[in-house]
């Protein structure tokens, strides 16, 4: 049983709900990374997604754009990414991590090359944003023979086809894009969220987490009210981009509490 199928499965039992912020890796520098996200677990997070920056992310806006740039500037790259999770773990054995990012990085690595290196160094999942499910079954296989597991994307417009391939394929929880358009998109139709996640949660078997243009306490609380988990991200680059060096990491910690502090108040109502 995966990390990240345990800390849903524990935050289920809670009656609470998964809060997992992006932060992309190497943003606003390498030596910050780790503080970051030992500051994002204090601050109420459950999952970790970290960015794997790369050159051409076509699915993330400007904001999380500028952010791929100034790690890569900085040198940054997915052996390094590695790196850091490694360093994390020092402190952190508990917190499942998920690496996001695109195909190229990867496969340039090699498959069997990457999963290895990321089990090794305790990453618990990873989301590749350009591979869709039935393009990639060797993909997930050799994730899962590792011990990770392969999330996938489903987005309003997915097909009741899509939903049984991501089922098949994936693992951990499915990453609902709650609007379309690219990440830091916002307007979010909470009606059309609120229809869809019970059919894709019943579809695919595996919790769901909803992300893009969940801003603040009060959206993340409406997506929570009827999604397993929220995912939030650009906004937190916001937070870093905006924040003196020696402040980031407080900012964001305090942030995402304000985050969790809202997501709890969903369970202590039910109760």
């Amino acid at each position: 049983m995966s990390k990240i199928h345990t800390t849903f499965a524990r935050l289920q039992g809670e009656g609470r709900k998964a809060l997992i912020p992006f932060i992309t890796a190497g943003d606003p520098d390498a030596d910050t990374t780790v503080p970051l996200m030992h500051a994002l677990v204090e601050g109420g997070a459950d999952i970790i997604e970290l960015g794997v920056p790369f050159s051409d992310p076509m699915a993330d806006g400007p904001t999380i754009q500028r952010a791929s740039e100034r790690a890569l500037a900085k040198g940054m790259s997915l052996r390094k990414v590695l790196a850091l999770v490694a360093e994390f773990r020092r402190r952190d054995a508990a917190t499942p991590v998920v690496l996001m990012g695109y195909a190229n990085p990867i496969e340039a690595m090699g498959i069997d090359a990457f999963a290895g290196a990321a089990a090794a160094a305790g990453v618990d999942g990873v989301l590749v944003v350009d591979y869709p499910p039935q393009e990639c079954a060797g993909f997930a296989a050799t994730l899962k023979a590792a011990g990770l597991d392969p999330i996938f994307l489903l987005a309003p417009t997915s097909s009741a086809q899509r939903f049984a391939e991501v089922a098949q394929a994936g693992s951990g929880y499915i990453y609902y894009v709650s609007l379309k358009g690219v990440t830091g998109s916002a307007n979010i139709d909470m009606d059309e969220v609120a229809r869809r996640i019970p059919q894709i949660r019943a579809a695919v078997g595996m919790p769901v987490g909803v992300g893009f243009g969940i801003r603040d306490a009060a959206s993340a609380r409406r997506i929570g009210e009827v999604a397993d988990g929220v995912v939030i991200g650009s906004r937190i680059i916001e937070e870093i981009e905006n924040s003196p060096t020696d402040q980031v990491v407080v900012r964001v910690r305090d942030f995402i509490k304000g985050i969790r502090d809202a997501l709890d108040q969903i369970g202590e109502q039910a109760r």
